[in-house]
């Protein structure tokens, strides 16, 4: 894929939604909707199987339940918020999709379900029974049950972690802009990037923080880090303009957005890995050691400087530059405290430490991503 032209020849794609395309003034936005639904069949036409990840339902149950500020200004207004609007929703998507002789089919999701090996393959195996028999799955987040603590926080990240799920080659994030710009697109001079090929800290400069609707959790920072999860696993993604109506085939007419070209295939695993949200922990490496990351290797305890933390052995963690970048993730073969009495050791003396023969490495390289 070299172009937004090529979208009509993705095979599996997960389209994302926000809630202020969806909703305004606490109704739901039925007619253009609808007009979606059209974009969504087409793109059925065309050969391709489609998943949809959408927002709404904290803003549909706030307004039937009248809570103030959207049903966000408390963790219990937007779980109450949350519960009561995803029958609605899920109702909308119906309705929407049935008039286009389609079946919907509604999945929420929490942090834990794609964190988990498991229950990450679970979810990844109901996609596919779903999108075999012809449905279009829609998909959010279980708000009514998740916290600050365990939660993706956007639908952006969660639509990238669902297409590595789905084993799709696109994601279609809608957005209120027309794309990336090289700076706020309401500044003068401000110039959109039609294609990037990679999500450098250059290019995550460019994003703003706000979302300009106030309705949704989400903004362009979120969309970037959308599109690191996606590109690494080797799945494209495009950000268009979806408040008009139509907005797929109105970006297609058009040539109009944002699309970030996949920069690896990384194997399943280790793009389970390296989409992952929730590290447990953290690791500090010296400059010998982030060079011998980038080069292949696993982590020794020799190159850790810093430990933080309480994770447990199997346990995802980040693994830090001195400077804070980070430069990987991956799974701990030892304890936080194990680590902290050999940080900065060689063999010989971890051994005297730990009481035990050390193993390997920290992190071995089979599981560990490069970020």
């Amino acid at each position: 894929m070299q172009g937004l032209a090529d979208i009509p020849a993705a095979r599996r794609i997960v389209v994302k939604i926000g809630s202020a395309l969806l909703v305004g003034g606490g109704a739901p936005r039925s007619h253009w909707l609808a007009r979606l639904a059209g974009d969504l069949a087409r793109l059925r036409q065309g050969g391709a199987q489609v998943i949809v990840v959408s927002s709404g339902a904290i803003a549909l149950g706030a307004a039937r339940l009248s809570l103030p500020k959207g049903g966000r200004g408390s963790l219990a207004d937007a779980q109450a918020a949350a519960a009561v609007g995803q029958i609605a929703l899920a109702d909308l998507w119906s309705r929407a999709l049935g008039g286009e002789g389609i079946m919907a089919a509604q999945m929420l999701l929490t942090l834990g379900d794609l964190e988990d090996r498991r229950r990450y393959l679970n979810a990844a195996a109901t996609l596919d029974r779903l999108l075999e028999a012809g449905v279009i799955p829609v998909i959010n987040e279980n708000d009514s049950v998740a916290t600050e603590e365990i939660r993706f926080g956007d639908n952006d990240r969660l639509a990238a972690r669902v297409a590595q799920a789905a084993a799709a080659d696109l994601v279609l994030l809608l957005s209120d802009v027309d794309g990336l710009y090289d700076r706020d697109p309401r500044a003068e001079g401000a110039r959109l990037i039609p294609l990037v090929e990679a999500v450098t800290p250059e290019v995550m400069a460019m994003a703003s923080g706000a979302s300009s609707s106030g309705l949704g959790s989400g903004g362009m920072v979120s969309k970037l880090q959308a599109a690191q999860i996606a590109t690494r696993a080797g799945i494209a993604l495009a950000i268009l303009n979806g408040t008009h109506e139509a907005p797929i085939s109105q970006a297609l007419a058009s040539g109009t957005g944002t699309l970030f070209l996949p920069v690896s295939a990384a194997s399943a695993r280790k793009a389970w890995l390296g989409g992952r949200l929730a590290p447990a922990g953290e690791l500090r490496v010296d400059a010998g050691c982030a060079a011998a990351l980038k080069g292949g290797a696993s982590l020794l305890a020799a190159g850790i400087v810093g430990v933080a933390g309480n994770f447990r052995r199997g346990d995802l963690v980040s693994i830090l530059s001195l400077k804070g970048e980070k430069l990987a993730q991956g799974l701990a073969e030892y304890d936080a405290a194990e680590i902290k009495l050999i940080a900065g050791k060689r063999a010989e003396e971890q051994a005297e430490r730990l009481g035990y023969a050390p193993r390997s490495c920290v992190v071995h390289r089979d599981h560990l991503v490069l970020l």
